[in-house]
């Protein structure tokens, strides 16, 4: 039996199925990722550079446009096969969780529930003093095609200037957040990793931490990054070509 078979077997008896996805389930849609050359007025800037707390303090005009040319990008795209297959299995009457990687909103508007931002969300500004959840007008989400440097709203709290609410380098991830993928993973029959590098911790080790709770483990990715546990699977392929073909295989419970 091939690992598309034992995949298919395997979900055909899950009840709880997890999904941990990646920069690759979203990256057909056209979503920038840090890894991705810039072009335009980011030509001249590393990706990577822009996403700390320290470029946020030295120019904060600077990265707040940047996201919100970010934000601009994730909601002209629409989610993928990928995206509505995850939302389908649900509609099957398995428990479905997601735990993503990823900062746009593809999974919520895909149509799934209990979606875990281990990064935090575009959608979500915070304020970068108080810390803070904040609310911002529809105006002040406006930036040109291009991008544009923007001064950032101000926190109605403490007047501190709002950032993104996404994990930068360096930062934590949110413990509550963490917990709650703690506890889907760990007791779930199935996790499916899609599209992840397995190069950014904490988040890379939970397949690894499935796959000591007794979880099967299924690999979705174009590179091989299965490690051959007994109960690992590696599917090779596109998220949105692999996925609906995946799923749609497997029964109704």
């Amino acid at each position: 039996m091939n690992d598309r078979d034992r995949a298919a077997g395997a979900l055909a008896t899950a009840r709880k199925v997890v999904f941990f996805t990646g920069s690759g389930i979203s990256a057909a849609r056209g979503i920038p990722t840090f890894r991705d050359k810039l072009t335009g007025l980011w030509e001249k800037h590393d990706p990577e550079r822009l996403e700390t707390a320290q470029a946020f303090r030295e120019n904060p005009q600077l990265v707040w446009g940047w996201y919100l040319w970010r934000r601009s990008q994730a909601g002209q795209a629409q989610p993928n096969a990928a995206h509505l297959s995850i939302s389908r299995l649900a509609a099957t009457g398995k428990q479905v969780s997601v735990i993503t990687q990823n900062i746009d909103d593809l999974h919520e508007r895909a149509g799934s529930q209990n979606v875990v931002h281990l990064h935090g969300s575009l959608m979500n500004p915070i304020c970068f003093a108080c810390k803070r959840p904040a609310v911002i007008t529809i105006d002040q989400l406006q930036v040109s095609a291009e991008g544009e440097w923007v001064e950032p709203p101000r926190c109605t709290r403490c007047n501190g200037k709002l950032r993104p609410g996404v994990v930068w380098f360096g930062e934590d991830l949110p413990a509550g957040a963490w917990k709650a993928a703690m506890a889907a993973v760990r007791n779930c029959d199935v996790l499916i990793s899609v599209g992840t590098s397995g190069k950014v911790r904490p988040a890379a080790d939970i397949p690894e931490i499935a796959l000591a709770s007794g979880a099967t483990v299924i690999h979705v990715n174009i590179a091989d990054v299965c490690l051959r546990a007994p109960n690992e699977l590696m599917l090779m392929g596109s998220a949105a070509q692999v996925m609906p073909a995946l799923l749609q295989v497997t029964p109704s419970r």
